[in-house]
């Protein structure tokens, strides 16, 4: 059996930069690539898996939740903070949405600038 590790996760928006700089700033995480089409942040200058974006120009937002009307979300990120409130006030200050719909009360799920749902929450919570 060969060995797989996993590099990262790759989100599709209507322009890389511009996703993967909020979630820049969502993060703190440093920049790896940041090329035309292509972004990616990692946890530790170090690192080697992170999140990238790519750029897609037929990129259609996911609904959260998910309806048989419209495109489903595919996949999304959890987040582990450190304070679940400040984390919240953060995620809204970079221009993140908070949805509608919550199914748990010790996580919080918001929407990013293209609407990939992303949830935030505390070990314990």
């Amino acid at each position: 059996m060969p060995t797989f590790d996993l590099v990262g996760v790759v989100l599709d928006a209507p322009d890389a930069q511009q996703l993967g700089g909020f979630y820049q700033r969502l993060t703190g995480w440093p920049v790896r690539y940041d090329e035309p089409g292509w972004y990616k942040i990692v946890p530790t200058e170090d690192a080697d898996s992170g999140i990238s974006f790519q750029s897609e120009p037929n990129y259609v937002p996911p609904v959260w939740p998910s309806d048989p009307e419209h495109q489903q979300m595919q996949l999304h990120l959890d987040l582990l903070v450190d304070d679940l409130p400040a984390a919240c006030a953060h995620a809204e200050e970079c221009g993140a949405t908070i949805a509608e719909f919550q199914p748990q009360d010790a996580v919080r799920v918001y929407l990013d600038p293209v609407g990939h749902p992303f949830c935030l929450f505390e070990l314990g919570g």
